[in-house]
C-alpha cells in the first residue's frame, strides 16, 4: 500500500471514532421519572423552581454547591444538587433546564439553563418608574 492510502484509512477511522463518541455522549431530554430509571445516563430535565421549598447556597462553606427543589413538567419533584454557584436572578426564572444525572433520590446537575421573565410586554418595552 502507498503512504497516501494508509493516511486515508487512518483519517477515515478517526472520523468514524469521533462520530461514534459524539453520539454516545449526547444527552436527551427527559423527566425525573425517566432519569431516575436510568441513573447512569445524562439527561436534560425541564421544570420549574418549587418556591415553597428552601434553596441552600452558602458560599463561605462551598461556593460551588447550590441545592434547590424543582418540579418537572410531569409534576414530579426532586432535590437538585448543582455543582456551580447560584445563578443571578434564580428565583425569578420562569423555567429551568438542568443537565446531569440522577443519583438516588437527588438529581446531580453540572449545568443549568434558565428562562427568565421577558423585559418586554406585547413587543413594547416595559414601563419603568421615573424618580
Amino acid at each position: 500500500m502507498k503512504k497516501i492510502h494508509i493516511i486515508g484509512i487512518i483519517i477515515i477511522a478517526v472520523s468514524i471514532g469521533a462520530i461514534i463518541a459524539s453520539l454516545s455522549s449526547s444527552s436527551t431530554y427527559a423527566d425525573f421519572t425517566e432519569a431516575g430509571a436510568n441513573q447512569g445516563s445524562e439527561f436534560h430535565v425541564v421544570g420549574k423552581l418549587d418556591k415553597n421549598k428552601e434553596t441552600v447556597y452558602e458560599p463561605k462553606l462551598d461556593a460551588n454547591l447550590f441545592t434547590f427543589y424543582m418540579v418537572d413538567n410531569g409534576g414530579v419533584e426532586k432535590k437538585v444538587v448543582l455543582y456551580k454557584s447560584k445563578p443571578a436572578d434564580f428565583e425569578r426564572s420562569e423555567q429551568i433546564v438542568i443537565i446531569g444525572k440522577c443519583k438516588g433520590d437527588e438529581f446531580h446537575a453540572n449545568e443549568i439553563l434558565m428562562k427568565c421573565p421577558s423585559k418586554y410586554n406585547d413587543g413594547k418595552p416595559s414601563e419603568t418608574k421615573k424618580l
